[in-house]
């Protein structure tokens, strides 16, 4: 099954991705994760990103594609896989449809209420990366890792006012992916509001997968 997860951040696609895999038994592929190991194999499209990272810059539409292009050709994509961060906006999804038909869209559907919340109480440790939240998983000491005793601190993108323009970078450049893919007749909607226990039954549902 080849599928795209859609929704805002903070809405736990990378969590719900991970269960998918499980589920179904396919690669979670993160444009995230493509620039990385695109660097780290310093290939041509790689050096290319680098370079791009370094400026400060964004990567642009046109070497995303080529490196997802390149990805979705591995093996491992055979059985289908799960994109997520591309397509990011309708030039990207015309693009995607050249050289890959996927078969559903999952909107992760949640209020930017509830984003900020989970974003903006989201801390982590500055050492080995264990993520607390202020509401729902404190450290047992205020500030204070409970795994390797590092210091817990807020990312810079996770304060309330980074929260805000990246919900506002969403709503304007991959919010439109929505009505455009609900017109294709691919899109089903999951709420994204509930326990992870709950999204993935959703999931289940809306895939019909038993």
């Amino acid at each position: 099954m080849k599928l795209i997860f859609l929704g805002p951040p903070g809405a736990g696609k990378g969590t719900l991705a991970a269960k998918a895999v499980e589920i179904l038994k396919v690669p979670h592929i993160s444009t995230g994760a493509i620039f990385r190991a695109a660097i780290a194999a310093q290939s041509p499209l790689g050096i290319q990103v680098k370079a791009i990272i370094d400026a400060g810059k964004l990567v642009d539409d046109a070497t995303t594609i080529e490196l997802v292009k390149e990805r979705l050709g591995k093996d491992d994509t055979r059985q289908g896989y799960i994109l997520d961060g591309f397509p990011r906006t309708i030039p990207q999804a015309e693009a995607l449809a050249g050289f890959s038909s996927v078969d559903k869209v999952v909107n992760f559907e949640i209020p930017d209420s509830m984003v900020i919340q989970r974003l903006s109480g989201r801390r982590v440790c500055r050492k080995c990366g264990t993520n607390y939240h202020i509401l729902f998983n404190k450290p047992s000491h205020d500030g204070i890792c409970d795994v390797c005793g590092g210091e817990v601190y807020t990312r810079d993108d996770d304060r309330e006012e980074a929260v805000q323009k990246r919900l506002e970078v969403y709503r304007a450049q991959t919010a439109p992916l929505i009505e455009y893919y609900r017109d294709k007749g691919l899109l089903v909607d999951v709420d994204a509001r509930p326990s992870v226990d709950e999204v993935v039954e959703n999931f289940r549902k809306a895939l019909n997968l038993g």
